[in-house]
C-alpha cells in the first residue's frame, strides 16, 4: 500500500493497479501541488460534504468514469451532478474491484454548498480501506470520542489519517490520544496549515507521538509513505 499526501485532508491510496482518492480539495488548495486534470483514480471516496473535502470530486467521477462513495445522502447529491455514486451508512461496508471500504462514525457536522444554498449532507464519516491485505484508516474531521478506541479494537489498522488543527476538528493532544486508541504503528497528520486558525506544528506532534511508540509522518504534499 502506498500513501500520496495533495495536502489539507487529501491522500491518494493504491496498491498495484488500484487507486483510491480521499477528500479531493485540489484546485482550490495552491498548496496541494497537483491539477485535478492529472489524477487518475478508480474511485473518489469523500468523508463528508464541507467544500474543503468535497473539492474536485465531481470532475474527479467524471473524467475518471469512476463512482464516489459516499454516506447516502451526499452519495445521491453526487448523482444528481451527472456523476456515479454509491451510497453506504455508518457502519456499512462494501468489496469493490481489488478495495473494501467501510464508513464509521465521525464526530463533526456535514453539509454541501449548492449555489447560494447549503444542502444536509448526511453524517460525517471516517473511512476505512482495505487494500493489499492493508487497512488505512482516515479519520476525516472529527473530534475525539470513545468510539475511536472500538475502531482500533476491532480492527488492525496499518495506518491513520488524524485531523491535528484544532478549532474545526481535534487538536494535537486529542489526535495523540486517539492515535493510542486505534492501536495504529503509524499515522499522518492532516487537516492543518491550509487556512488560518488551524496553524500547527505537525513535526512536534510526530515527535510526541513517538514518545508512545507510534511512528508519525509529516508529510508535505506529494510525498508519500509505504507499507
Amino acid at each position: 500500500m502506498k500513501i500520496t499526501y495533495y495536502g489539507h485532508s487529501c491522500t491518494l491510496v493504491e496498491h498495484e493497479a488500484k487507486r483510491v482518492i480521499i477528500d479531493p480539495f485540489l484546485s482550490g488548495n495552491p498548496p496541494s501541488g497537483v491539477s485535478p486534470e492529472n489524477i487518475e483514480v478508480d474511485a473518489v471516496i469523500l468523508t463528508h460534504g464541507h467544500d474543503d473535502h468535497f473539492g474536485d470530486c465531481i470532475d474527479l467521477a467524471r473524467r475518471n468514469n469512476c463512482p464516489i462513495i459516499a454516506v447516502y445522502e451526499l452519495a445521491v447529491f453526487c448523482s444528481k451532478k451527472g456523476v456515479q455514486a454509491d451510497g453506504l451508512n455508518i457502519g456499512g461496508a462494501r468489496k469493490y474491484d481489488g478495495f473494501e471500504v467501510k464508513l464509521t462514525s465521525a464526530l463533526h457536522s456535514s453539509s454541501v454548498s449548492d449555489g447560494d444554498t447549503w444542502v444536509y449532507a448526511g453524517q460525517p464519516a471516517g473511512v476505512l480501506l482495505t487494500m493489499g491485505g492493508h487497512t488505512f484508516y482516515h479519520a476525516g474531521d472529527t473530534a475525539l470520542f470513545s468510539d475511536l478506541r472500538m475502531i482500533g479494537e476491532m480492527n488492525s489498522i496499518a495506518c491513520a489519517a488524524l485531523p491535528i488543527g484544532d478549532a474545526l476538528t481535534m487538536g494535537p493532544q486529542d489526535a495523540l490520544l486517539a492515535a493510542q486508541w486505534l492501536r495504529t504503528p503509524r499515522v499522518i497528520p492532516v487537516h492543518y496549515n491550509t487556512f488560518p486558525g488551524i496553524e500547527q506544528d505537525g513535526q512536534d506532534f510526530c515527535n510526541r507521538l513517538k514518545q508512545s511508540g507510534i511512528e508519525g509522518y509529516p508529510l508535505t504534499s506529494g510525498q508519500s509513505l509505504e507499507i
